[in-house]
């Protein structure tokens, strides 16, 4: 008996230690992300030391110091972390209820139906035009980009959600599918600026850049709460997540509803994506690289997964936006290229990766 107790106090103890570690690299992701948020808001063509922003952040400091920082570049900031942490969630996501590795906002068509949209509202509806400020494009009516910019993306969402449930396509079919619907909604958006005036479409071109500094707090907010509000029920349905790993048959004899899981979460997962697509712009591959980076460390589990990606999404925003930005200062090169440039290794590593297991 005293030795079963033993055994027990060994295992109960060692779990322990295995849930420390999660949570400390949590913890230590946390930690680097608020530390390069402070790197970037420090950079740019009006120098800063650490020391500044941080007293401007609390209120002090020169006036001057405090409106560089709360003006131009903590909007900037703010929007990248929020971004970060909204697409690689959603990445994550997709990729347990598609049990797919290569499944993203990007990847299947999403943030590409998004953008249709939302160069459709721009050219056809006239709610955003070619401006002279620092943006370069001024919005007229952000919420209808919104809601267009969602009937593109859910459409996309719907496409790929009939096959995996009638036809029961293959995981590498779902994503085929996804690059012809990106490749569908690109020429959409390019017979809209080919048949547009000129200033509609520089404003769709600068557009589709991706752009972290087009935001007031009134988008940044709209954002945070549709970010926020998505993770909650993300972090409700982890325990569906983890299910899912081990097939749908089992996740039905665990009492999970994979047809309303599957439906539901890729609604929030368009919802959340095309939200921030709408106001940002086209950022791809941040929703694939995140979870697939800290997955190596951290283990599938959702309980910690979700958060870690999170996280890695928002670093990895906040790093290729600092790059963007000093790589050719004063120029500030777009943030979706060089996202891109990051994605694209890692994407053509997974495919690599998967022939060679076959």
């Amino acid at each position: 008996m005293g030795e079963k107790t033993a055994m027990l106090h060994r295992g109960t103890g060692a779990y322990a230690g295995y849930i420390r570690k999660k949570v400390l690299l949590i913890i230590i992701l946390a930690v680097v992300m608020l530390f390069i948020a402070l790197i970037s808001i420090a950079s740019g063509s009006s120098e800063l030391g650490l020391g500044e922003v941080v007293a401007a952040l609390m209120g002090k400091g020169g006036q001057q110091t405090r409106m560089i920082v709360f003006n131009i570049r903590l909007p900037r900031v703010v929007t990248a972390v929020v971004a970060g942490i909204g697409l690689a969630a959603v990445g994550c996501v997709l990729q347990s209820i598609l049990k797919n590795p290569l499944a993203s906002a990007s990847t299947l068509g999403v943030s590409q139906g998004a953008a249709f949209g939302a160069a459709f509202s721009i050219i056809v509806l006239g709610t955003g035009t070619q401006s002279q400020t620092l943006d370069g494009i001024t919005i007229s009516n952000p919420y209808l980009i919104s809601v267009c910019a969602f009937a593109g993306s859910i459409l996309s969402t719907m496409v790929i959600l009939g096959l995996s449930r009638i036809k029961r396509v293959t995981p590498e079919s779902m994503v085929l599918t996804g690059v012809a619907l990106s490749s569908l909604f690109s020429g959409g958006t390019a017979l809209l600026q080919y048949f547009a005036d000129d200033v509609k479409v520089s404003a769709v071109v600068f557009w589709t850049y991706g752009n972290l500094g087009a935001t007031s707090w009134r988008e940044i907010l709209i954002m945070s709460l549709v970010v926020m509000l998505a993770l909650i029920y993300f972090s409700l349905n982890r325990w569906n997540y983890n299910a899912l790993q081990s097939g749908e048959s089992t996740a039905k004899g665990l009492g999970v509803n994979v047809e309303s899981i599957q439906i539901v979460n890729m609604v929030v997962c368009a919802v959340t994506a095309s939200t921030i697509v709408s106001y940002i712009g086209i950022i791809n591959f941040i929703g694939l690289i995140a979870p697939h980076l800290v997955r190596r460390l951290i283990g599938s589990d959702y309980r910690y997964l979700l958060p870690a990606s999170a996280l890695m999404g928002a670093i990895l925003l906040l790093l290729s936006d600092t790059v963007s930005r000093l790589i050719a200062a004063p120029i500030i090169l777009p943030i979706g290229a060089i996202t891109s440039f990051l994605g694209a290794p890692l994407f053509l590593y997974l495919i690599f990766k998967g022939v060679k297991r076959r």
